[in-house]
């Protein structure tokens, strides 16, 4: 098993950073459309590869690795965002699927590597880190009404909030419930999260436009929307490679699902990674259309059917057959967001109110996890951590201070300890 897992991180990454080199597909959105400027001969590759390298290598640095260290899952940016760097700096396709089937070897080893260099210390804090996680499930269920409440303003999303609230607590009090000679235990923030959903697709719904064939855009782009049909076999292999390793227990598509695949909870993962999908749609689609770039994970569907499906191999069909079908269906889909704006702009709000209660559950994380290390010292150092970092400016992204300040409070306190100025509770 540890072998296939090496095996498909090694062609996941060097497939990801062929893309790239070849511009069919790029993780970061906000590279891709950059990309046609490449592509249609007004950017040289230096150009392209110094922007590329700008955009994700914080990310991975301060983003993906730290989450990783948190779960001892991948957190997909951590390949993926350097497999963008890898594709888009190599001047051969096949220097570029090289380097990226390393890539993922490596991170895949080294990530193992780290958490037994971490029980070499004089104190293990690897599993207080795994603290930096345990707000975000039942936070999480939260960002459908602050959505709605983006899009639709305060008062539906306190309506929204409020139901989601009775629905939880109506699970709470009657689980696990009985059907025949059945018991079905329902996951408490996975309804919850379901109600909040349907309610904002309600919502926005009700927001519709007239939009003329001529002027969709799909219409506007259908030659760039052809070149990603040209494509959409290998995105396909792509998309079952990501399956399968998700079902693996290799990586995740974002630190929700990874929290919670790190905890064997792979319907709850599956869930998350599938609302996390809806609010992807208009974004990825749009993107796709405008450039002619698609994405290595697509609409990142392909997450959930990994941790849904019974075997890796299953998933590895499903995520194949997933990824084709967006492919195949991008014009209609694009289609239907110009016909309904309002789901357009509420994906918008989803991936604002996503990252904005992720931001809040991980600063809480962070402090939770830094007490659990050292209790009193660790509130001390992470929040201390955490507001100069705003001071600074930001230097840390907000979603990934809390996990680093935890990693700093644990190297802090290992050096404290041979100091002897510090002693384990």
């Amino acid at each position: 098993m540890e072998l296939l897992k090496l095996v498909v991180a090694a062609l996941m990454g060097g497939l990801a950073a062929y893309l790239a080199q070849q511009g069919i597909a790029v993780f970061n959105d906000g590279l891709r459309p950059i990309l046609p400027e490449f592509l249609e001969g007004r950017m040289k590759r230096r150009e392209l590869a110094l922007t590329s390298f700008a955009l994700s290598f914080g990310l991975v640095i301060g983003f993906g690795i730290p989450f990783s260290l948190t779960s001892q899952l991948i957190l997909i940016h951590s390949i993926f965002l350097a497999t963008d760097i890898i594709g888009t700096s190599s001047p051969n396709k096949w220097l570029a699927a090289g380097l990226g089937a390393a890539w993922g070897v490596l991170l895949t080893i080294g990530l193992q590597a780290v958490v037994d260099a971490f029980a070499l210390l004089p104190v293990n804090f690897l599993d207080a880190l795994g603290q930096v996680s345990s707000p975000i499930v039942s936070a999480f269920a939260v960002f459908p009404a602050l959505a709605v409440a983006l899009h639709h303003g305060w008062q539906k999303g306190a309506i929204t909030l409020a139901i989601q609230l009775l629905v939880r607590q109506l699970v709470v009090r009657f689980n696990p419930i009985a059907i025949g000679s059945a018991n079905i235990n329902l996951n408490v923030e996975g309804t919850a999260l379901v109600v909040g959903m349907i309610l904002l697709l309600i919502f926005a719904a009700r927001e519709k436009a007239d939009v003329s064939a001529e002027t969709s855009l799909a219409a506007v782009f259908s030659d760039r929307v052809k070149r990603i049909k040209q494509n959409a076999l290998v995105l396909s292999v792509m998309g079952a490679l990501v399956a399968a390793a998700a079902n693996l227990g290799v990586v995740a598509g974002d630190p929700i699902s990874l929290s919670l695949a790190a905890e064997g909870n792979l319907l709850d993962a599956g869930i998350a990674a599938l609302a996390r999908g809806i609010g992807f749609v208009p974004l990825v689609a749009t993107t796709a259309v405008a450039t002619g770039v698609y994405g290595p994970v697509g609409m990142t569907f392909v997450f959930a059917v990994g941790f849904f499906s019974p075997h890796w191999i299953v998933a590895a069909i499903l995520g194949a057959v997933i990824i084709f079908l967006e492919v195949v269906l991008l014009d209609v889909i694009a289609r239907f967001l110009d016909r309904f704006p309002g789901i357009r702009q509420a994906g918008e709000h989803i991936r604002t109110a996503m990252t904005k209660v992720l931001e809040v559950a991980l600063l809480v994380g962070g402090m939770i996890a830094g007490n659990a290390m050292a209790p009193g010292l660790g509130y001390f150092v992470v929040a201390a951590l955490i507001v100069l970092n705003e001071a600074a400016g930001l230097p840390v992204n907000r979603l990934a201070i809390g996990p680093v300040a935890a990693i700093v409070t644990g190297i802090l306190i290992n050096i404290l300890k041979l100091l002897t100025l510090f002693t384990p509770a």
